[in-house]
């Protein structure tokens, strides 16, 4: 069987791109490639496929020149080996920091006489083979050197011995300016003098000699193997069937999300994804009131993702995929190991017990398949896991953990914006908000959003015992209407449905969106970062389907002025119902840090659910064979 169309791209095809986009005339050696990724072919083919043509494998990179500040995006016909298109892009916008620039960046300072100067002043050390350089997008607060320049503003820690935790130990008052298209530290802002933090707060197994010992092992074992076949990327799981993809921005995407049912594969979800995310600070300290960071668009989810351990970040029968990217100069980057596929027991599927019946309760297991990534964003992981359950639910979940970016206190200080977590350190207070995009497709592209709220009845004659409510949806019909928040009064949730294809009870057939935790922003929306993250304006956001929106915050979110993106899509208010469309949902995790959250935090975890609903006729997880009971080879049917 060919390649499906919805694969990304090899080592071999990625280096073949390089080769294109060197070829070009204005590619010179101040010109970087920030990123490369599959153009994915158009919906009518990839649904058709095996059965109809195979479409050209075609490529996107994002380039950008040093020298003349500027970016363009160069569209690749792989198949062919020619350059589709050139398009310049608007005037002072910045993509991607690309991974050679984050630690040129931390060259560039430690090599500063201006930096070593300020850090001699302060604490009275010359040596900056300790200090550690964390790189920080600049964002952009309204000057113009924000909207001209390529710039970071990074943080920096000083370490007390190699292998210290080095965030333990902020150097407070001094922040560097970085101009990336010169690589070089254009001035150093001084905000004062803070001690060090005394605790080493350290965590690592070299530091940390003694540990539980009260702990025994626990093996997983699946002595026939797995039961998902994968070829290449497109993966097969009981009756799911799909394409797990990854690039540079993303990081973990899900593609062509079919379900066996009666004979036919069924689609649900073309597309999922992690458009963008934001994490806000809420101090508004010199020091710390410039913290805020698009992890996504500004730094790559995809470029930092981790080359995953079996045992330690996986456990049980782990099948991986590696990630084939390259660096800015089109070298190779190959991540091993960047895609972690597994199955896990969930517990109890279903169970009943007839007292009537002699052999009962009937008991399934549940289990469900785990595809994850992991990456780290200088201080902070992310896992994101997507699960399959044999039921048809899909639920995704980002896992958070990581160490604090913190901050250095006075003594007797006690900050208003931060908790203290050690004497003399603090943690600010910040929110992380995550915008995934849901391409759907149930049983065909053209699909309605509907709102559904749980309402009670007028207390009246037909309902004398005054207890009664009911289900109440709502069809959207344009994308300004569908702009929605959580609504905890109506238990408010989201259900996407085909309108022309019915089910066995005459309804059109759907799939129910569960909102998990989330959060609303407390920055007023005048505030500078939320100017440039509309997307946290609402929870929800249902679009027409457009080729080239595919990022909750704009095309290049890194130091732009706002408004792009979301905002500016749904400002057209175009129709939504029964039409190919995108369902966007945002989703915020606050973050009061406490003591316990330090020197590395305990994972927190947020996330959604997609579950059937009149999708099938009835559960269709109801033939699901019984696990075999743990005593006396007994089926858990007789258990």
């Amino acid at each position: 069987m060919p390649t499906h169309p919805l694969e990304p791209l090899s080592a071999n095809e990625i280096q073949a791109s390089v080769g294109l986009l060197r070829a070009q005339p204005t590619f010179t050696a101040t010109t970087r490639i920030i990123s490369i990724m599959l153009k994915e072919p158009r919906k009518a083919p990839v649904y058709a496929w095996p059965h109809g043509g195979i479409p050209d494998r075609e490529a996107i990179a994002v380039l950008f020149d040093n020298a003349a500040n500027a970016a363009s995006t160069v569209t690749l016909n792989l198949t062919s080996g020619a350059t589709v298109t050139v398009d310049p892009a608007p005037a002072d916008v910045q993509p991607t920091l690309s991974i050679d620039e984050q630690v040129e960046c931390e060259q560039a300072v430690l090599a500063s006489e201006e930096f070593k100067a300020a850090l001699e002043k302060h604490y009275g050390v010359t040596d900056t083979s300790l200090v550690m350089v964390d790189i920080w997008s600049a964002g952009n607060y309204g000057s113009e050197e924000d909207r001209t320049r390529r710039l970071t503003r990074p943080l920096c820690f000083l370490r007390s011995d190699p292998k210290d935790n080095g965030y333990a130990r902020p150097i407070e008052g001094i922040r560097p300016v970085v101009d990336l298209n010169l690589m070089q530290v254009i001035r150093v802002e001084e905000y004062g003098k803070w001690p060090l933090p005394p605790n080493p707060s350290n965590y690592s197994t070299e530091k940390i000699t003694q540990h539980r010992s009260d702990i025994k092992p626990l093996i997983i074992t699946q002595p026939d193997g797995p039961s998902f076949s994968l070829k290449g990327n497109k993966i097969a799981w009981q009756k799911w069937d799909f394409v797990i993809g990854f690039n540079a921005r993303e990081g973990l995407t899900i593609h062509h999300v079919r379900y066996a049912d009666k004979g036919k594969m069924r689609p649900i979800l073309y597309r999922g994804s992690l458009t963008e995310m934001v994490v806000p600070y809420g101090d508004p300290r010199p020091t710390q009131v410039r913290k805020n960071a698009f992890d996504v668009g500004e730094y790559g989810m995809g470029i930092c993702a981790n080359s995953l351990q079996l045992g330690c970040d996986c456990l049980g029968h782990i099948e991986y995929l590696d990630a084939h990217l390259c660096d800015s100069r089109g070298r190779k980057l190959a991540i091993p190991n960047a895609i972690c596929i597994h199955e896990e027991d969930y517990g109890i599927l279903r169970k009943h017990t007839d007292r009537r019946l002699p052999d009962t309760p009937e008991v399934r297991r549940s289990r469900r398949l785990v595809v994850s990534s992991i990456s780290t964003v200088e201080n902070y992981e992310y896992g994101f896991f997507w699960y399959f359950y044999q039921d048809g639910n899909i639920q995704f979940e980002i896992k958070l953990t990581g160490i604090l970016s913190l901050g250095a206190v006075h003594e007797g200080e006690r900050p208003k914006h931060g908790a203290m977590v050690a004497p003399l350190l603090y943690a600010p207070n910040h929110q992380h908000f995550f915008n995934v995009r849901l391409d759907m497709g149930l049983d065909g592209i053209n699909n309605t959003v509907q709102q559904l709220d749980v309402v009670a009845d007028p207390i009246n004659e037909s309902n004398p015992y005054e207890n009664a409510f009911h289900l109440q949806a709502t069809d959207l019909q344009t994308e300004k209407q569908a702009m929605s928040h959580l609504s905890l009064e109506t238990g408010r949730a989201w259900k996407i449905v085909n309108p022309s294809v019915q089910n066995a009870t005459g309804e059109p057939v759907g799939y129910k969106f569960f909102p998990g935790d989330n959060a609303f922003p407390f920055a007023s929306p005048d505030a500078w970062w939320r100017k440039r993250a509309g997307f946290v304006n609402h929870h929800v956001w249902v679009t027409s389907y457009r080729e080239d929106e595919k990022y909750a915050a704009g095309d290049y979110p890194n130091q732009s002025c706002g408004g792009e993106g979301l905002p500016k899509w749904t400002a057209a208010d175009r129709p939504i119902a029964n039409t190919d469309i995108v369902f966007w949902y945002t989703f915020g995790h606050t973050h009061i840090p406490r003591p316990e959250d330090c020197p590395v935090m305990p994972t927190a975890y947020i996330g959604f659910l997609l579950k059937p609903n009149g999708f099938f006729d009835e559960n269709p997880a109801n033939d699901v064979p019984p696990s075999q009971a743990a005593e006396k080879h007994k089926a858990c049917h007789h258990c």
